[in-house]
């Protein structure tokens, strides 16, 4: 068995694993914040509900 080849190799795939694992937290972290946006656009919908209840809640359409 070459050891110095073995050696390099598991070096090469522990690597490789830091750099997912990395990715992947990052990932995970933009996706916490694109979430928190989307519940804040929520917020202000229902906001803007709350202030003007009856915008949007008839539709009249003539052909």
């Amino acid at each position: 068995m070459d050891i110095a080849g073995l050696s390099m190799a598991m070096s090469s795939a522990k690597l490789n694993d830091s750099f997912g694992v990395a990715m992947l937290a990052k990932s995970l972290d933009q996706a916490e914040v694109t979430g928190s946006q989307v519940v804040g656009m929520m917020d202000a919908a229902a906001m803007e509900l709350s202030v003007n209840p009856h915008i949007g809640a008839n539709f009249d359409m003539t052909v």
